[in-house]
């Protein structure tokens, strides 16, 4: 059973959105902040450390919806298609959660080693 074709372009636009919440208008902000090559402690490597993880893993999560929207409209009513389609997607939103927490983890860890 194919994909009704309304649901393609509810997918385009529900993919470009989340693109540019992501990804944002593309400038080039942390070159355009980038004054001394170094960092002066500890606290300061390890919020550049998580910036760089949770760009990861929004990086993979918004990829990892893309491919599973297409696997999805691409499944043709095949259920073996469609779960895999569904994993893809649950898989997406797992990355996108631990993305949300990664602050979290990192002020614990600031706690265990005395940074606060």
């Amino acid at each position: 059973m194919p994909v009704p074709k309304k649901q393609i372009p509810v997918f385009i636009v529900l993919t470009a959105v989340v693109g540019v919440a992501v990804f944002g208008d593309g400038a080039p902000v942390l070159a355009a902040e980038a004054e001394q090559p170094g960092v002066s402690d500890l606290g300061e490597v390890i919020d550049n450390i998580r910036n760089w993880v949770v760009g990861l893993l929004v990086a993979l999560a918004t990829l990892l919806l893309t491919i599973g929207g297409l696997r999805y409209l691409l499944a043709g009513g095949d259920p073996g298609e469609v779960n895999k389609a569904k994993d893809t997607l649950k898989y997406s939103a797992l990355g996108y959660g631990v993305a949300l927490l990664a602050p979290l983890l990192v002020e614990i860890l600031r706690g265990f080693i005395g940074l606060e």
